[in-house]
């Protein structure tokens, strides 16, 4: 295995070089997660779905993280970051390509193993570059890295949604969806199989860039960091610790992790339906949740510009959660038609694209926290955040369900417990180190 080093001891062009790279790996996650939010509606429609089935895609996808998050800091701990790297980009690249034969033959549970492949990579791939970019510079800054490769997911997320709508959509596509429950049944199965198949070569071209992509890392400058390193007084306080389940700032972060990032993906991933239930079809709707994430990439730059300057990540943390509460509430209690940006609305849909405002710097005020003296239990403790990562699989589904049961706009309930625990923890969880 490549030897490693420690991040003090990097001079600042490797330092660049390595946030670089990382910046590029967080644009690749970022590209590849947020595309979900087209492909929902856009499967809802193609095989016929209901909304809890819709959002099995997102399921499928971010399951993967809690199944694969573990076995992901064994694997890093053996062959090293670079080589692990390479493992989850062609993982994903495995998973793109199922996405040809599960077109060809219309079957969404293929779909469904391909998306979960491609979060199996995306995990490895988070498991390693959430810790590193966390221990790569001052503890105090961290947040401020983590923005910065935010803005890289999130510029990514914006382009994803219109790249793929663009490969996908056809102008007529409007007037098409409103004929389908309208054609006998052989027009169509037709119809619906020319639709999905649509798909195939986005994908096929995805599973290339991938491929490419692993080996790209793999023969890259990243340096190979140690990011198990301690110091004298967190060898100190950490001696006779055997398990991470004795962090309790950790374990209440994962959780934390894994509320905020469902949240996170309600807003982006719902928006398109809750717009459609105000009478926009999917061309109109498809740029919502660029509006989402263009406001968390405005969170994102004032947290670059602002901290610790002006305030501390954790001021930014506790800011956020109060917002999000706000905004939450907000959905659920105004209405009234307002236009804006060109849109006819409900003003309760600007709620959610406020959102991406306020969930912008919870991520980068929780990672830093919760890895706050883990020492060698690092990369271990790093896959337990990432195992929070199956928020965005399961509360999309308690969405899909109120949404169903009781309307788009009450499935937004399902928000306000979420931020209610991301208070608590960002004014007292962070702080507990001892379960009694």
């Amino acid at each position: 295995m490549t030897p490693t080093t420690t991040a003090e001891s990097l001079t600042k062009k490797q330092t660049v070089i390595s946030i670089g790279i990382i910046g590029m790996l967080f644009f690749i996650f970022g590209f590849v997660s947020w595309v979900n939010a087209i492909l929902i509606p856009y499967f809802k429609i193609a095989c016929e779905l209901n909304h809890f089935q819709s959002y099995l895609v997102a399921f499928a996808f971010y399951i993967a993280y809690f199944v694969v998050s573990v076995p992901s800091a064994y694997l890093l701990k053996r062959v090293g970051f670079k080589r692990g790297m390479m493992a989850g980009f062609w993982l994903m690249a495995l998973g793109a390509a199922i996405f040809v034969p599960a077109a060809l033959v219309r079957t969404y549970e293929l779909f469904l193993v391909g998306l979960f492949t491609l979060g199996g990579g995306l995990a490895i791939l988070q498991t390693a570059a959430n810790p590193y970019i966390t221990v790569l510079g001052p503890k105090e800054r961290a947040a401020q890295r983590i923005s910065i490769m935010g803005i890289c997911n999130k510029g990514a997320g914006i382009l994803a949604p219109l790249a793929f709508a663009a490969a996908i959509l056809r102008p007529t596509d409007s007037a098409l969806f409103a004929q389908i429950p309208l054609m006998d049944d052989q027009t169509r199965a037709q119809t619906l199989d020319a639709l999905i198949r649509r798909v195939i070569v986005p994908y096929a071209c995805v599973s290339a860039v991938l491929f490419a992509l692993g080996l790209v890392v793999r023969y890259s400058p990243l340096p190979e960091i140690d990011t198990e390193h301690e110091s004298a007084e967190v060898a100190s306080q950490n001696e006779g610790k055997t398990s991470i389940f004795q962090f309790p700032h950790l374990i209440l972060g994962a959780f934390a992790i894994f509320l905020h990032v469902g949240t996170q993906v309600i807003a982006i991933d719902t928006i398109i339906g809750y717009a459609g239930s105000m009478g926009m079809d999917l061309l109109q709707a498809k740029a919502f949740p660029s509006y989402t994430l263009a406001a968390t990439i405005v969170g994102y730059l004032i947290g670059i510009a602002c901290t610790p300057k002006l305030f501390s990540q954790l001021t930014a943390l506790r800011t956020c959660t109060l917002l999000g509460l706000s905004f939450s509430l907000g959905i659920l209690l105004f209405s009234g038609d307002i236009r804006l940006l060109g849109h006819n609305a409900d003003v309760s849909i600007w709620f959610v694209v406020l959102l991406g405002l306020a969930n912008s710097l919870v991520w980068a005020g929780i990672w830093p926290l919760a890895l706050d003296g883990l020492g060698r239990f690092t990369k271990l403790g790093g896959s337990v955040m990432i195992m929070g990562l199956c928020g965005n699989a399961l509360l999309p589904l308690i969405y899909g369900y109120l949404a169903d049961n009781y309307s788009l706009r009450d499935g937004y309930w399902v928000l306000v417990p979420c931020y209610v625990y991301l208070i608590f923890y960002a004014f007292k969880g962070h702080r507990i180190r001892r379960w009694t």
